[in-house]
């Protein structure tokens, strides 16, 4: 792409990183809020952002010729992704919660609930 849009090809670049990276860390919340939609476990909130890590990691390969087997980016993807995907799911849930069983629950932060007395 160099020359057409810009001079040079970084322009262009950081562009494509800042929307993989947005792209990925909305991924990983809609995936977590979704999981507490189907009143999933968090372990599945676990196992889709190991899955979202290799996509990750697949996109930084195929866009800009990152690593694809290095176990340290892959670890970070994860744990980066780990933290939206609980975000989302731990809003939803307490959302769930509080709205569905109001008689039984009061919200006490946006990420978690406690049991009326």
């Amino acid at each position: 792409m160099q020359g057409l849009f810009f001079e040079t090809d970084n322009g262009v670049r950081y562009v494509l990183r800042a929307l993989v990276v947005l792209l990925g860390f909305w991924t990983a919340w809609r995936t977590g809020k979704s999981v507490a939609e189907g009143w999933g476990n968090y372990w599945q909130v676990v196992i889709y952002a190991l899955l979202l890590g290799c996509v990750m990691r697949f996109l930084h390969y195929a866009l800009f010729a990152g690593p694809l087997l290095n176990g340290f980016y892959y670890l970070i993807d994860v744990v980066v992704l780990l933290a939206f995907a609980t975000a989302g799911f731990r809003i939803r849930r307490t959302r769930q919660m509080v709205d569905n069983y109001y008689w039984l629950y009061d919200r006490t932060s946006a990420f978690s609930y406690k049991k009326k007395h």
